[in-house]
């Protein structure tokens, strides 16, 4: 059952990306921010719906959004999977320790999994959630959907 839903204020979060630097959500403030959770790193399905992030990085920014890529791998995980998949733009946050404190504030921790469940979650300018789905573990997200969201 989630923890969050349409227009609640999205609770705060510091996490850090691929290159250990933090990102605390709060500064986005101003803009449109797109979590996309995913199981884990090094897997098909979450390797695409990072690479769709990535590939429409631009839309993203002309959009006034920024969009995070956000599991419980571990940092050097994430780097070097960024790394492979050949991600420059979109950070990808560590929900690791305390493993899944994220996911779990959002109610979309899969505590037999030990994983996040695969999900989108936008916010507006003012943290409010705008859009909030989640999607089966092997369920490619749609990001057409996404950017008609962030169009409106």
């Amino acid at each position: 059952m989630s923890e969050i839903k349409i227009g609640d204020k999205i609770q705060d979060f510091r996490l850090k990306d691929q290159k250990q630097n933090e990102v605390h959500l709060y500064d986005f403030a101003g803009k449109k921010v797109l979590l996309s959770f995913h199981p884990l790193a090094w897997t098909n399905v979450c390797a695409e719906q990072m690479k769709s992030l990535e590939e429409n990085h631009e839309i993203f920014s002309r959009l006034n959004t920024v969009a995070f890529g956000i599991s419980v791998d571990p940092i050097p995980s994430k780097r070097a999977w960024a790394k492979e998949l050949g991600i420059t733009h979109t950070k990808l946050l560590s929900d690791f320790w305390p493993h899944g404190e994220v996911a779990r504030a959002y109610g979309i921790f899969r505590e037999k999994e030990g994983v996040s469940q695969r999900a989108n979650i936008i916010i507006d300018e003012e943290q409010k959630i705008i859009f909030f789905e989640e999607y089966l573990t092997h369920e490619l997200p749609d990001i057409s959907k996404i950017e008609k969201v962030l169009e409106q």
